[in-house]
C-alpha cells in the first residue's frame, strides 16, 4: 500500500466511527421515545381496563311493608357464603321520613363502601337514606318502589294499579301519644297477591308474623332521589300482583337501572334468592360510581387519553430534537 492509500485509510476511519456513533445516538433517542410513549400510554390502558372494585362493600338489605328482616334470610346466607358482610336492619315502617332517617343512622355505624338493597317499600327508603352518603356505591331495587322527588308509593300506585288495594285492611293504632292508621295484609289474600309462588303453608306463617305499615309510609312524598346520581340495579318480578310490573319497568327505565326480569311473585328474595343474590353481587362488583346512563366516565377517559397522546407527541419531539443536536455536535468534533 502506498502513502496515498495509507493516508486515505487513516482519514476514512474517524469518519466511519463518527457515523456509527451518530447511528447509535439515533437508535438510543428512538428507544427513549418508545419508552416515553409506553410510560405515558400505560396509565390510560390501566384505567380503561379496570372493571372491579378491590374492597368488598357491606351489603345492607332493607325490607318492605308487611315483612321483617327475616324475609332476606336466603339472600343473607348466600351473600355470606361469597364472603360479603351483610346487615339486614329492621325497617320501622312508620313513615318515609322517619324510616329513612333511621336507616341512614344505621349506615353511619358501618365503615367502608356500601351497597343498599330495598324490597317493595324498602326501595323508597333507600332512595332517601342514601342521599348525601358518598360511601353508597350502588342501589339495588327488588320489585320495589323507586319514587322521584314529589312522588309517593300511593301516587305511583295510582298510575299503575295493582291488586294490593284489595289485599289490605286498615287498623287504627296508638303509640306514645301518637295515633294513626296501620295497613295489614288480609290473611286470605297473601298467597294470591303477595307470594303466589310460595307454599300456602309458608304464606300462612307470613300472615301471622307480618308487620304492619303506617299509611304515612306510603303517602309521604320523596324529598330526594339518590338513584339520580348513584348507579342502580332493578329486579322486575313479572308475576307481581302487589306492585304492577309495568310500574317497576317504568321506574327502572327512568333511572337508567341495570335491569333483569324473572318469573316471580312480589317476594322475589324469598322465592328466588339465587337470582336476587346474583344481582346484588353484580352491583357490589361493578366499577366506578357514575350512573350507567351517563357518559361521564367515558368523557373522563377520553380526556385522559387526549392528554396522554399530547404527552407522547411532546416526548417524541423532545427525543427527536435531542438526537439531531447530538448528531450535529458529533459532526463538529470530527478531526
Amino acid at each position: 500500500m502506498d502513502l496515498t492509500e495509507s493516508e486515505n485509510g487513516m482519514a476514512a476511519s474517524p469518519v466511519l466511527g463518527s457515523r456509527r456513533r451518530i447511528r447509535r445516538a439515533h437508535v438510543m433517542a428512538a428507544g427513549c421515545a418508545v419508552a416515553m410513549c409506553t410510560a405515558l400510554a400505560a396509565p390510560v390502558a390501566a384505567d380503561v381496563g379496570t372493571t372491579t372494585t378491590t374492597t368488598k362493600p357491606t351489603i345492607v338489605l332493607v325490607h318492605g311493608a308487611f315483612a321483617d328482616a327475616s324475609s332476606w334470610n336466603g339472600v343473607v346466607e348466600r351473600l355470606e357464603s361469597r364472603g360479603y358482610t351483610v346487615i339486614a336492619p329492621a325497617n320501622p315502617l312508620r313513615g318515609l321520613y322517619s324510616d329513612s332517617t333511621y336507616i341512614a343512622s344505621v349506615l353511619d355505624s358501618v365503615k367502608g363502601p356500601l351497597v343498599l338493597a330495598g324490597h317493595s317499600y324498602g326501595g323508597a327508603v333507600i332512595s332517601t337514606a342514601a342521599e348525601g352518603n358518598p360511601r353508597v356505591k350502588s342501589l339495588v331495587y327488588v320489585s320495589a318502589l323507586m319514587p322521584d322527588v314529589g312522588e309517593s308509593g300511593m301516587s305511583l300506585g295510582a298510575k299503575f294499579p295493582s291488586e294490593l288495594g284489595t289485599a289490605t285492611k286498615s287498623v287504627p293504632y296508638r303509640a306514645g301519644g301518637v295515633s294513626g292508621t296501620d295497613l295489614y295484609l288480609k290473611p286470605d289474600r297473601i298467597h294470591p297477591v303477595f307470594a303466589a309462588d310460595l307454599p300456602e303453608s309458608t304464606t300462612r306463617v307470613m300472615a301471622a308474623t307480618q308487620r304492619p305499615a303506617a299509611t304515612t309510609a306510603l303517602s309521604e312524598t320523596a324529598k330526594v332521589a339518590a338513584w339520580k346520581h348513584i348507579p342502580s340495579w332493578f329486579l322486575v318480578a313479572k308475576q307481581d300482583k302487589a306492585i304492577n310490573p309495568d310500574q317497576e319497568r317504568f321506574e327502572a327505565k327512568r333511572a337508567g337501572s341495570h335491569t333483569v326480569e324473572i318469573d316471580s311473585s312480589h317476594v322475589a328474595m324469598v322465592s328466588h334468592p339465587d337470582a336476587v343474590t346474583d344481582l346484588l353481587v353484580q352491583a357490589a362488583t361493578a366499577a366506578g360510581s357514575a350512573r350507567p346512563a351517563l357518559a361521564a366516565s367515558g368523557t373522563t377517559q377520553d380526556a385522559r387519553a387526549e392528554t396522554a397522546l399530547t404527552g407522547i407527541a411532546v416526548g417524541s419531539l423532545i427525543a427527536g430534537t435531542g438526537a439531531v443536536l447530538l448528531a450535529r455536535r458529533m459532526r463538529r468534533s470530527r478531526p
